[in-house]
């Protein structure tokens, strides 16, 4: 996707900006002409007190200058937050933003802001082959689509038919409230509940999940808790040097097979369950081998229902770009 030569016919009005904000990384890209995004850049959040800093730290790159000939017009961005009115206050980085007031000191003529997740819903129909299939089931046209993934949170969505076109849901499902389906399970929860006075899927179905269900099930076996982080954990599980690591990574799938069942079941969602975020593509075969698509399924007197269902992960690199860039493209088509 990060093409350095494109299209002979741009955008009359010129490249758009792409954004894909999350807690650790901002994510950048231009769009040149439909379909042609290029000059990605991944900044850390981090480095930068705002996001205005960032996003002109990444326009003023050599790179991405000499792409512009002329101010940009036009941009999107996807942010892990709720998009409730003008100010933006995210929750898992210390960012905080007014949009009309960044639209204004960038000089864009359309800023249009909007969740990640909504945005990563709108990209589903566009993914083609770049999406893995873990378990049996098939897709049913014209049905809703669901969306999950962990990654610094859990983000949820849905895809929802509307005729001939897609509504995204708008949803913060990730804190709802974790239920546990076994005693392990429970065990967790109650570790979490001496941290947390509520305990929702995401303190689980995150990175930072990752090393509370660690630091519970070390507690819980009563083995030692050396204090591993996520990258530390995931590596060993992958190698095979720390049973406990994969019985972390074999509770976190457990888990997440729960939750995406639940979403499937709330939202009729024949069309398919797409796994996305950063944490789930990184662990591959694991993935696959793991209990995951038997907690999808596992719904009593729906598991004929479930096993219908199928379930991808989703394995473009940049898959918001394509939804955030569908969402500017029928914006600025429905402008006056």
């Amino acid at each position: 996707m990060n093409a350095t030569t494109f299209p002979a016919h741009p955008f009359a009005d010129g490249p758009r900006l792409l954004a894909d904000i999350g807690g650790t990384n901002a994510r950048f890209a231009l769009e040149i002409a439909p379909g042609a995004i290029g000059q990605i850049e991944v900044l850390a959040a981090a480095s930068y007190p705002s996001l205005q800093l960032a996003l002109q730290a990444y326009l003023a790159l050599p790179q991405v200058a000499a792409v512009l000939t002329a101010p940009l017009r036009h941009a999107a961005i996807a942010i892990a937050n709720p998009v409730v009115g003008d100010l933006v206050s995210m929750t898992n980085h210390h960012w905080e933003f007014s949009i009309a007031a960044l639209k204004q000191a960038c000089g864009f003529d359309t800023l249009l802001v909007v969740n990640d997740f909504s945005a990563l819903a709108y990209a589903l129909p566009h993914l083609g082959p770049q999406k893995r299939q873990v378990g049996g089931g098939v897709a049913q046209p014209h049905r809703p689509l669901g969306l999950l993934g962990a990654g610094t949170g859990l983000g949820v969505s849905g895809l929802i038919p509307c005729g001939t076109r897609w509504s995204a849901l708008p949803s913060e499902g990730g804190h709802v409230t974790f239920s546990p389906a076994d005693a392990t399970e429970l065990a967790i929860l109650q570790f979490a509940w001496g941290r947390f006075e509520h305990v929702s899927a995401e303190r689980l179905l995150s990175g930072a999940g990752i090393e509370l269900i660690y630091s519970a099930l070390a507690h819980h076996l009563g083995v030692a808790d050396e204090q591993l982080n996520t990258p530390a954990i995931v590596a060993r599980a992958l190698d095979g040097s720390c049973s406990l690591c994969d019985q972390v990574i074999e509770a976190f799938c457990g888990m997440l097979g729960t939750v995406a069942g639940n979403l499937a079941v709330t939202l009729g969602a024949q069309g398919g369950i797409y796994i996305g975020g950063g944490i789930v593509p990184r662990l591959g075969a694991r993935f696959a081998a793991s209990s995951f698509r038997r907690r999808f399924e596992q719904k009593g007197r729906f598991v004929n229902y479930l096993a219908q269902v199928p379930t991808w992960v989703i394995t473009a690199e940049y898959p918001a770009f394509l939804g955030v860039s569908a969402l500017l493209a029928e914006q600025l088509a429905t402008a006056p």
